[in-house]
Parts: C-alpha cells; sequence; structure tokens
C-alpha cells in the first residue's frame, strides 16, 4: 500500500507515470509499488513497481519516467532490490538524450536494456502555435485527410460517460485483435480509467459517423502536456479518416485549456523501417509534423549477474514464441 502523500509526490514528477494516481492503479491491479527517496539534488524522491517471476521467489522492478539516475540513486535502488529480491531494475529516465546525460548513465553500473518497454524516441506537438501554423505545418497528405473527416462530418468529442467508456473497450479488443499486438486487458483499462480519470488525468475522446463510433482515445492530461497512451479504431469506414480528426480535434481541445505540448507517446526515430510493425502509427503522427524528441534510452541495473543471463534468455524465448502464436 502506498503511504506518501499524493500532493506532496506530484509537486515535483514530470510524467503521469510517477503520479500518485498512476501508483494507485498499479497497486489496484496486484502490483508491488514502492516509494523511492535518496540524497542529492532535487528531484530526489521516484516510484518504481516489482513484478513477481511465477513460480520463483524473483522479481523484476520497473522504474518508469524517472529522474537522471545518480550515484545516490542507484545506492538507495540497490538496498531496495535486494530487500526485494530483484534480479535486475529497469530504468526508463523520462531525461532527454545529451552527451552530458548519456555520459552520467554509461558511468553508472547500468546496462541497455534487454527489453525496452518504452520508445527511446516519441513525437511531441508545439501546442504554442496557432491553429493556422499547425494546420500549414502538416504533410498535404494529412492536412487532405483531415478534410475529408469534416467533409464526411465526423464528430469528435470529450466524452467520458460509461457507455462511451464501454465503447473504447469494444474498439480495443477489435484493434488489438485486428494488428495482432500484445495489450492490456479489460480489467486493466477498466481499473486504470476508474482512478486516472476519477483523478482528472485521463479524458476519453470519441470519433463518430453516422452514429457509430469509429475511434475511442484516452488522453492523459499532466501539468501542462497532453500524453496519448491509447487509442482505438475501427475497421470500418476507413475512407472517412475518423482517426485523423480526432487527433485534430484533441490538439484543438488541448490549446483551449492551456495546454502547451502533446506528447504523441513513441516513435521510430529519424530513420524508421518500414517493415517494422509500428511504422504506420509512426507515419500517422509524423504527418502532423511534431518535434521528434530523443530520450537517454533504456537501462537494466543488474543485482544478479547470474540470474539476468538466465532470465534474459527465457525472456528472449518467450516473446519469440509470442509472435510465432500471433502470426
Amino acid at each position: 500500500m502506498i503511504k506518501t502523500d499524493a500532493t506532496a509526490q506530484n509537486t515535483w514528477i514530470t510524467h503521469p507515470l510517477q503520479t500518485r494516481e498512476w501508483g494507485e492503479f498499479r497497486s489496484a491491479m496486484g502490483i508491488d509499488v514502492a516509494q523511492l527517496k535518496w540524497q542529492g539534488p532535487e528531484p530526489s524522491k521516484g516510484q518504481l513497481t516489482f513484478h513477481h517471476i511465477p513460480y520463483t521467489p524473483w522479481t523484476i522492478g520497473y522504474f518508469p519516467k524517472g529522474p537522471s539516475p545518480s550515484k545516490d540513486m542507484i545506492h538507495t535502488l540497490k538496498a531496495l532490490g535486494k530487500k526485494k529480491n530483484a534480479i535486475f531494475i529497469q530504468l526508463e529516465p523520462n531525461v532527454l538524450a545529451s552527451p552530458k546525460t548519456i555520459q552520467q548513465c554509461t558511468q553508472l553500473p547500468l546496462i541497455p536494456s534487454h527489453h525496452p518497454l518504452f520508445t527511446k524516441y516519441t513525437f511531441v506537438l508545439d501546442l504554442n502555435k496557432s491553429e493556422d501554423e499547425l494546420l500549414s505545418s502538416m504533410h498535404p497528405k494529412t492536412r487532405y485527410n483531415l478534410r475529408v473527416a469534416t467533409k464526411h462530418g465526423v464528430a469528435v468529442r470529450e466524452d467520458n460517460s460509461p457507455e462511451a467508456f464501454g465503447e473504447y473497450l469494444r474498439l480495443n479488443q477489435e484493434t488489438t485483435g485486428r494488428q495482432g499486438f500484445f495489450a492490456h486487458n479489460a480489467t486493466y483499462h477498466r481499473t486504470m480509467w476508474k482512478i486516472m480519470h476519477g483523478r482528472g488525468i485521463a479524458h476519453l475522446f470519441t470519433a463518430t459517423y453516422k452514429g457509430q463510433t469509429l475511434a475511442a482515445w484516452i488522453i492523459f492530461a499532466w501539468q501542462k502536456t497532453l500524453y496519448y497512451p491509447y487509442g482505438t479504431s475501427s475497421r470500418e469506414h476507413r475512407e472517412v479518416m475518423a482517426p485523423t480528426r480526432i487527433l485534430w480535434e484533441i490538439i484543438r481541445w488541448g490549446k483551449t485549456h492551456g495546454y502547451t505540448s502533446f506528447d504523441l507517446w513513441g516513435a521510430l526515430g529519424s530513420h524508421p523501417d518500414p517493415h517494422d510493425p509500428w511504422f504506420g502509427f509512426h507515419r500517422f503522427k509524423q504527418g502532423f509534423n511534431p518535434t521528434l524528441i530523443e530520450f537517454v534510452g533504456s537501462y537494466d541495473f543488474v543485482l544478479r549477474p547470474m540470474l539476468y543471463r538466465v532470465y534474459t534468455v527465457a525472456d528472449n524465448l518467450r516473446w519469440a514464441l509470442l509472435k510465432l502464436r500471433a502470426h
């Protein structure tokens, strides 16, 4: 159970996954959530989770979107990790890549993660720009698709009702089944929504055409930034370009409500592989002409080297089998 004060915690965090609310959600899902505090310059706090490996006494630690790693942080993580029987702790700092920040990570006892969960890159839209500036900077095809959606009367609105959330769950099942991706189940989404929306962080937007919901996105609004963690769409009426319209209207909503940036939650990098399964998402986001942002990356802090080697072999085999089943 988390015992830190929510207001105090949320004054220093820089990402929704470090909020008290996200910790409550993970705890409600049966995940061991831990609060961390270490000596050193601010911020000197963090929130991480420990995940049990079935049929073993061991765990894996995960520290997403925290501050830049330091010797003091690693020292404190080591003590906590041993207490939690962790084989390793994966760190994915919310820190932009630069020669200085990369050097800080490489000088610590960290190795590149064998299986990053967050992409090293993301796209960010500057919502300080006017609507005309944002429209004129779009790729011509994206601007054309937006006109098509408008012409067909695709309607977008914020709709946080139980009925709209039911449509989101329906479309999520359709989307993941169609694309063959590994996704969270309905219990995960319901629990996340109950807590994150209940605290004013999560917002649901729907795009409808002739009374039918074609897309439903959940957006996190935190401090001055919007985030796009969850999106669903229907295979029906793809010709009316509902996803393009819903993203544009969320941009407009964000500007109206005083948000200054929109993190589109992931990108493939400056030279994406057209054969990558995420290439379509990358190209869709890129059409809005966002700025490509690079983070320092994902690192593993290994506490038990021999078990770590066994775990990585087993985990790589597991993912290979899952991909085979998906095809």
